[in-house]
């Protein structure tokens, strides 16, 4: 029995209640133990190393690249620009396909560190000192290092982001409160342990890569276009993932060169990249920049909101940190207008980190509404509560489900908001100073298409298989949990097997929505496998329970039962050898029928052009969250420590509250490191990334961490999706770097609009 195939160990898991159920992880025993079979860690006889050569420069061209030093120390092959690898341009996540070859190693260098060079070498050892060995001579060109160096009108207006109703510049005008304040987020980074990498290994014209993946079926797609190849000659195999937060979702150009190199030598090789190259060869969050101008009456009622903001991007590709993501859904105002420029620099492109957009969205108005809160004289929580809106003003459409007010009411209640004086500098403990902030947060309900597999074994037990990744988030467990409920096994009997391109459809584990899709699909399997089973047990001719007359069958625990209490009582094992049957598959998808082509199959399952935005519908639909924060100040050295946090939560359903609670306590650990440590240094004069390793790039340690308190008020939402979940992951990262923003505030007097919050400022 493999990992994969391991069946779920949670002790005394009832029958029919699973969902809902605080079940230990199913792959929690398989990683403390180090059972868990990650993708970089197979080993494969005759395999060779590959290595990457870095670009020393942040903008210009490659003249040439000597390898003869890096042959003469053991390199078996090496890849340069000159080499032409036949590939061809992959579908993009959109869906569309350029035309044109596809060249991972161009002769244009668009950042400092891009790839300029593979080196392969029998040992990693010895492919890392042959990529030592090559030298590189450049063209360079002048660089614009980052978002700092560019003015405020730099860039272009990204039409899709400009969000308008009323006359937002009139109403501010003519209102008697105003507050203008520019807010500033710099880059930040993944920082996942398990690194980037992959291993390529062809069997003639097949191709099986094993690498730490959000969405194999897109990354076989990938590959599939890379090298003119059918997607079913392409495997991509991801059981665990040892941290994506977004940055797995998608392949990158230098992971072309990984099977090409293994082609050309007919052996597998193994790619891992350095922990600097986890820094610069994929994006993390975009610098952003903000300025917002809040219009209101004298007791705090908004009148008009305006929003300006730019984020940066890379000078060959669009990735947009959308500044203003959550600014038009938080507050009820009459009048709103967001406009946000896209700013190109030499970096790799960005891409998506935890709560994409809604993070450094919140940390703008959640600050400005707390200077607007001082600027009124009213409490930060009441100011939000005066101002919730009672429907969505962008769509016009009312919510699906909006429990922030019972999250900010109940969030205060367990903080205990109410002994919290107005006054800054009001609280202290010897030389500290205590500071109490709230801030909130939203994401929205995405929704889309799943497939998935139930297994049923000549032993009675029961295999959900699916495409789907765990990422860490739990898929392992909700789905087996889903599985027991609708087939009527005990959760102890169902076994999961995820991440391979070759078992059914699954979207990318990313945007908090894989959860919902994948529960449909198997509730969707598991239920028609259970039909299935009970159909053949009343009219198979060597069923126990033929010929008695029910027109149903009960299937509780595991066995079958009609409705009469004298009538044959036997397990899905004992019918299954009555019947002759070694077992039963069903597969089933939510997709539509006017979507069940091969091609639209294939779209579904390798695009986002089948995904499902939150005004989808008649609703509009979001989690939300409310975030309480207490901060403890050195007055003397200006040192901050968060030594308290609530935070409460409208999240739907829980499928599993103990995973649901570790989810949002993880969120919340990263708004403490986006407020108070994490920020990608750049050398203005390259734009090369200084702490590009974890122990210049500071992430909040367990040292830092304090106690932390998540409440849920959700109630089932099943527009959101079948079971009545939503999102979980993303949220609980939004509005927490505000919340201590506003508590230092409350601590020391001083405002901080510039992440991190470091002693510098506040000396």
């Amino acid at each position: 029995m493999t990992p994969l195939d391991m069946p779920m160990k949670h002790g005394d898991a009832g029958d029919g209640a699973s969902i809902g159920q605080r079940l230990s992880r199913h792959d929690g025993k398989l990683k403390i133990t180090g059972s868990a079979d990650y993708a970089l860690e197979r080993q494969f006889e005759h395999a060779a190393y590959a290595v990457l050569v870095p670009a020393t420069i942040g903008a210009g061209r490659v003249v040439s690249v000597d390898t003869a030093a890096a042959l003469a120390a053991g390199a078996i092959l090496v890849l340069t620009p000159e080499d032409d690898l036949g590939l061809a341009q992959a579908t993009t996540f959109t869906g569309q396909r350029p035309e044109g070859a596809f060249l991972p190693l161009p002769h244009e260098i668009r950042f400092d560190g891009q790839s300029v060079a593979l080196v392969v070498a029998e040992s990693l050892e010895a492919a890392t000192e042959a990529a030592r060995r090559i030298k590189v001579t450049y063209e360079a060109a002048p660089v614009t290092a980052s978002l700092v160096q560019t003015p405020e009108d730099a860039g272009t207006v990204g039409e899709q982001f400009n969000v308008a109703w009323g006359d937002a510049q009139a109403a501010y005008a003519d209102a008697p409160v105003k507050i203008e304040a520019d807010y500033h987020t710099p880059r930040e980074y993944h920082a996942a342990m398990e690194p980037h990498g992959l291993i390529a290994k062809w069997d003639g014209d097949r191709l099986t890569v094993w690498q730490p993946s959000q969405w194999v079926h897109a990354m076989a797609r990938n590959y599939s276009d890379w090298f003119g190849i059918p997607m079913e000659d392409v495997r991509v195999v991801s059981p665990y993932v040892g941290g994506g937060f977004g940055s797995k979702g998608f392949n990158y150009g230098w992971e072309a060169l990984v099977p090409a190199a293994a082609r050309r030598l007919g052996r597998p090789v193994k790619l891992a990249l350095s922990r600097p190259q986890n820094f610069n060869l994929y994006g993390g969050r975009a610098s952003t920049r903000q300025t917002l101008k809040l219009g209101a009456t004298k007791d705090g009622m908004l009148q008009s909101i305006l929003l300006t903001g730019a984020s940066e991007t890379s000078t060959y590709g669009v990735w947009p940190e959308q500044v203003g993501a959550a600014t038009p859904l938080m507050y009820g105002t009459p009048n709103y207008r967001g406009q946000q420029r896209i700013v190109q620099v030499n970096t790799v492109t960005p891409g998506a980190l935890r709560g994409p957009g809604k993070a450094p969205s919140a940390f703008g108005i959640e600050s400005a509404m707390d200077e607007l809160a001082y600027a009124v004289g009213v409490d930060p929580l009441e100011i939000r509560l005066r101002n919730q809106p009672d429907h969505d003003r962008m769509s016009n459409k009312p919510w699906s489900t909006r429990r922030l007010r019972e999250a900010l009411t109940e969030g205060a209640a367990a903080f205990g908001w109410d002994k919290r004086p107005m006054a800054p500098r009001s609280m202290r403990d010897g030389h500290q100073l205590i500071g109490w902030g709230v801030a909130t947060g939203t994401f929205p309900v995405i929704r889309n298409y799943g497939e998935a597999e139930i297994r049923v074994t000549a032993e009675g037990r029961v295999e959900v298989v699916s495409g789907a990744t765990d990422i860490g988030q739990g898929t392992y467990t909700v789905l087996a949990q889903t599985a027991a409920d609708a087939f009527g096994v005990p959760v102890d009997e169902v076994s999961v097997r995820l991440g391979d391109s070759s078992l059914p459809g699954s979207p990318v584990a990313g945007g908090s929505k894989l959860a919902g899709v994948m529960t449909g699909a198997v509730h969707k399997a598991a239920t028609a496998a259970r039909e299935e089973l009970i159909g053949l047990a009343l009219t198979h001719p060597d069923s126990p329970f033929h010929g008695i007359e029910a027109n149903t069958l009960e299937l509780k625990g595991g066995r079958l039962t009609p409705p009469r209490a004298d009538a044959p009582n036997v397990t899905v094992a004992e019918l299954l050898r009555a019947i002759g049957r070694d077992g039963l598959t069903v597969r089933r998808d939510t997709l539509p029928e006017d979507m069940q082509s091969p091609e639209e199959r294939k779209r579904a399952w390798t695009t986002m052009t089948t995904a499902q935005g939150p005004t989808v519908g008649d609703y509009s639909q979001h989690s939300w969250c409310a975030h309480f924060a207490e901060v403890r100040v050195d007055e003397d050295f200006g040192t901050v420590r968060v030594s308290r946090i609530v935070s409460a939560f409208d999240c739907g359903l829980l499928y599993n509250p103990k995973l649901v609670e570790s989810q949002w306590q993880g969120g919340i650990i990263m708004g403490i490191g986006m407020a108070l440590f994490e920020e990608g240094l750049v050398d203005a004069r390259n734009g090369r990334v200084v702490n590009n390793n974890l122990g210049d790039y500071l992430v909040p340690t367990n040292a830092d961490v304090p106690e932390i308190q998540v409440i849920s008020v959700g109630i089932p939402d099943t527009n959101a999706s079948l079971l009545g979940g939503k999102g979980v992951g993303e949220v609980g990262i939004v509005g927490v770097a505000p919340a201590i923003a506003n508590a230092v505030f409350h601590a020391t007097g001083k405002r901080v609009r510039d992440l991190p919050i470091t002693l510098e400022k506040l000396i």
